[in-house]
């Protein structure tokens, strides 16, 4: 999932609402099931996916009108809330928000082509 964001994020044309909502749901669905169980890196991963994805839905639900834009509204508001988690969780192990923002502008640079 953290290498698919990367491909989403380095697209030219926004992909359509279909894969958005298959790929949300996937992270979801992950979240809930394993999310107790992060190591560290896992939940910088976390937290970069839900990021990402929240803000570009964000950006949707404004762009867009009737139940697609109530939908993208939805997932950024439950994104947003596994990403304050993972935050939080990142907090509890020392970590302060400037060193957050670093490691996140760094990770938009990782070419995960290789991974």
């Amino acid at each position: 999932m953290y290498k698919q964001i990367h491909i989403y994020l380095k697209m030219e044309e926004e992909i359509p609402f279909d894969e958005f909502e298959k790929y949300y749901k996937k992270v979801i669905a992950y979240f809930n099931e394993k999310a107790d169980q992060f190591d560290e890196e896992t939940l910088w991963k976390a937290l970069f996916i839900s990021e990402n994805v929240m803000s570009n839905a964000e950006g949707r639900s404004k762009e867009v009108k009737g139940q697609k834009a109530k939908k993208y509204l939805k997932m950024s508001q439950r994104l947003t809330l596994w990403a304050q988690n993972f935050a939080a969780r990142l907090g509890n192990m020392g970590y302060n928000e400037e060193q957050m923002n670093e490691r996140f502008e760094k990770m938009f640079e990782d070419d995960v082509m290789e991974e």
